[in-house]
């Protein structure tokens, strides 16, 4: 797979790549209804609007959820590439009134996703690439589902996996093309810690550990991508990491108790290393998505926690739970970064949206009594789609115009 733009793209060839661009999102109007149509026919002035100073200083990122019934971007259970576990229309999830809210910050207006807009900055063998864990894949196949409903012809979509279901242990890549019509790709690779998964072997025999020093070998593939959407957080947890005993290793030490701040924080660091000595920023665009927070009530997601009656969201800010620690801990590594990286702060106002979670609504239950043991085990981490991450890749998609850039890559 191959993408970008060349490295010496000078400032009349993008003068002429935005001209086609703005032609071209003109052109493909027809695809949706006239409304659809004064949308694109206006959205020249929103660009520039976002060039201005006041915007540029606007922080998307504070702000409220309000009411908006144009919302989702896709109907729900017409996206083939959405996991069973976050689909949860499909999985009989009775209300729908989650999926019809929009972010507004407090100091400006953004615009909506127009989908056809940003599949021509991806035009011409581009790579968007998500690399992290699971709701990071929730950001993929949220993204891939909004471009994929703004053309015509849908079976241009094609979805090469090398796992099925998320669940799975294991890295593997998720490859999205958009053929013919765009000739780009979505693409994810799963790096829960970004970091090395390994093992060592001592005088007690051998065991797995996770290499602080070093990124995980998924990194060939994407790292000359044209943009790249970081993250991870939710698998530093005390139980996904051997409680930090005889976990976290170092070169040929393996720290007899660490805790998993301090861990993620040397993570974090190896991992800024790593993006400012091998990302051509001529060529890449680097984001990173913050912590998307848990709403799990009466317990956590291992001792019966809930969220299945969550039908609307938190709107009192002074419910919201406290700053997550490893944002804090990412906000201080991204400043010492040579490199320039977007940070998609989406904690606080993903903490507003305890309605969004699949809950109980993982799968279709066949009996009551497979939904009674369901309420068990809740999913109060992932999102519903369509829903939050629909979020999360608007902010993307502002982040990119505010760049103002032609094209992505360019």
């Amino acid at each position: 797979i191959e993408g970008g733009l060349s490295k010496n793209s000078s400032n009349e060839d993008d003068k002429v790549t935005e001209n086609k661009r703005k032609k071209s999102v003109r052109e493909t109007a027809h695809l949706g209804n006239s409304k659809e149509k004064n949308k694109i026919i206006d959205y020249d002035s929103q660009l520039r609007k976002m060039q201005t100073d006041s915007y540029q200083k606007c922080d998307m990122y504070f702000g409220k959820w309000v009411r908006d019934d144009s919302k989702p971007y896709y109907p729900g259970g017409s996206c083939p590439y959405i996991d069973r576990d976050f689909n949860c229309h499909l999985n009989g999830r009775p209300d729908n009134a989650f999926i019809k809210w929009k972010w507004q910050p407090n100091e400006c207006d953004i615009p909506s996703l127009n989908a056809t807009d940003f599949l021509e900055r991806l035009r011409g063998r581009k790579r968007l690439v998500f690399v992290g864990d699971s709701p990071n894949r929730n950001m993929w196949e949220s993204l891939v589902c909004i471009l994929r409903n703004s053309l015509r012809y849908k079976r241009r979509v094609h979805e090469i996996s090398g796992k099925s279901e998320f669940k799975k242990k294991g890295f593997y890549f998720m490859h999205s093309e958009l053929r013919q019509d765009y000739n780009c790709s979505v693409d994810f690779v799963a790096s829960p810690f970004l970091v090395r998964e390994s093992s060592f072997t001592g005088r007690n025999g051998s065991f797995e550990t996770l290499r602080l020093d070093l990124m995980d070998r998924t990194t060939s593939m994407y790292h000359d991508a044209d943009v790249i959407v970081f993250n991870t957080g939710h698998w530093w947890t005390h139980e996904k990491t051997s409680k930090g005993e005889d976990y976290y290793q170092e070169g040929n030490y393996v720290h007899p108790r660490l805790k998993v701040l301090e861990a993620y924080k040397r993570a974090l660091t190896t991992w800024a290393r790593w993006v400012d000595k091998n990302i051509d920023v001529k060529r890449t665009q680097v984001f990173f998505r913050g912590y998307s927070v848990t709403h799990f009530s009466g317990g956590q997601w291992n001792s019966g926690g809930q969220c299945h009656k969550e039908a609307e969201p938190i709107f009192n800010e002074t419910y919201l739970g406290n700053y997550p620690s490893k944002m804090r801990a990412l906000e201080h590594v991204l400043q010492e970064m040579k490199t320039p990286v977007t940070y998609l702060n989406i904690s606080k106002l993903t903490d507003y949206r305890k309605d969004g979670h699949p809950s109980i609504y993982r799968m279709k239950y066949k009996t009551v009594e497979e939904q009674i043991t369901a309420e068990q085990s809740q999913d109060c981490s992932h999102w519903c789609l369509p829903g939050v991450p629909d979020t999360w890749n608007e902010l993307l998609y502002v982040s990119l115009l505010k760049a103002g850039r032609a094209s992505v890559g360019s």
